[in-house]
């Protein structure tokens, strides 16, 4: 196996590992917490502590993503750019998951909520630089060139949702279409290109 086939495989083996954990961290850990606060933080610590374990795994997994890319990229004069903004992005991520074990100390709901309130703060500016990865990431990998256009798009609406919520007072009443604007070519675009590293990525 050549270099550059070992180093797709691990940016994309290591892109799943970010997506199951993200995935179990924000919508099983998070919106527990959100729909109840003190019985989840109360009756199942457990799932918050492994909830915060899988944010950190994001992290770390984030930080090999952006040194295998940089390793299988750094002939493209962006590279090094796009590897500093997603290196932000990690380290704004590990700053936000501060805020998430305070949580098991507290006996109020409303400060439960405070403190998730924080993180995801904190989580979207990280988002907003990781957008500007994304969009340099999919100059940068030129081909597929339909792979390459849904990171661009991604990037874009991740750091539209960022602006809108600073921007927008009555952001909660559009949260659903800014969600989907994301999703869907974050989705599309970040798992397709861990899916096409993994099999064809690094092949003469």
């Amino acid at each position: 196996m050549t270099r550059s086939r070992t180093l797709s495989v691990i940016a994309g083996s290591s892109y799943l590992v970010i997506f199951f954990a993200a995935i179990f961290a924000n919508f099983f850990v998070l919106e527990s917490i959100l729909n109840d606060p003190l019985v989840t933080i109360q009756e199942n610590s457990l799932i918050v502590r492994f909830g915060i374990l899988a944010f950190l795994i994001t992290v770390v997994f984030d930080v090999i993503v952006a040194w295998a890319f940089y390793e299988l990229y750094k002939a493209h004069n962006l590279s090094v750019l796009s590897t500093l903004f997603r290196m932000m992005h990690a380290a704004i991520m590990g700053v936000a998951v501060f805020a998430l074990p305070v949580t098991l100390q507290l006996t109020s709901g409303q400060e439960i909520l405070q403190q998730v309130d924080i993180f995801n703060t904190i989580w979207l500016i990280g988002l907003f630089f990781f957008g500007i990865h994304l969009i340099l990431l999919g100059r940068i990998i030129g081909k597929p060139k339909i792979i390459a256009a849904f990171l661009v798009i991604a990037g874009i609406m991740y750091m539209a949702d960022t602006g809108a919520h600073f921007l927008l007072k009555n952001y909660e009443e559009y949260s659903s279409v800014f969600l989907a604007f994301v999703a869907i070519p974050s989705i599309i675009g970040e798992m397709s290109f861990a899916i096409w590293l993994l099999i064809k990525g690094g092949k003469v």
